[in-house]
């Protein structure tokens, strides 16, 4: 089956959907956070890259069939995040090129709630029944040790430590659950 949107995901908390260009002001002010993305790209974004990386998230599906999801509390609708799979061309060596890249990112409101594990856990069991691939990654800044943890609790497991965008990046894999 091919998935030209995301399908919505339910958790016991979580509801995950595909985004809607009315997530704008709630992805905009997620990215322009300083603490949601110290341990990212260091730099808050600007409405113009607010902008595009919604956009982004949005066509990730119709290229990929697959992609990332708005994050929000089942009950009330509120935006917690946004969570995924994708494949990002990134210019790093080892390549993970053509191997879903998985990522979590949530407004500082949603920390330490166990919100990232309990998304990326619904995530991960859609990965493994609809995508036939042979593993997952993520990369991380390698002192984040709340990202770190997520990962660890999700299955990844380190496998080396190499270079993005001029930072010492953790690369980590997890094998597709059988």
């Amino acid at each position: 089956m091919s998935f030209t949107v995301a399908p919505t995901l339910t958790t016991e908390r979580l509801r995950l959907r595909a985004f809607r260009r009315e997530d704008f002001d709630d992805h905009a002010a997620l990215w322009a956070h300083p603490t949601v993305v110290e341990h990212i790209t260091g730099e808050p974004a600007t409405p113009s890259e607010a902008w595009l990386r919604l956009m982004r998230a949005m066509g990730t599906w119709s290229m990929l069939g697959y992609g990332y999801w708005v994050v929000e509390d089942r009950y009330d609708q509120t935006f917690l995040g946004e969570v995924g799979v994708a494949d990002f061309y990134r210019d790093m060596e080892p390549s993970i090129r053509g191997i879903p890249e998985a990522g979590w990112v949530l407004a500082p409101e949603a920390h330490g709630r166990g919100i990232a594990t309990e998304a990326m856990q619904a995530v991960l069991a859609w990965v493994d029944e609809h995508l036939d691939v042979g593993k997952t990654v993520c990369i991380l800044d390698e002192g984040y040790s709340a990202s770190k943890n997520v990962a660890l609790k999700l299955g990844y497991k380190d496998v080396t430590l190499t270079r993005f965008a001029g930072k010492p990046t953790l690369l980590m894999e997890r094998p597709r659950a059988s």
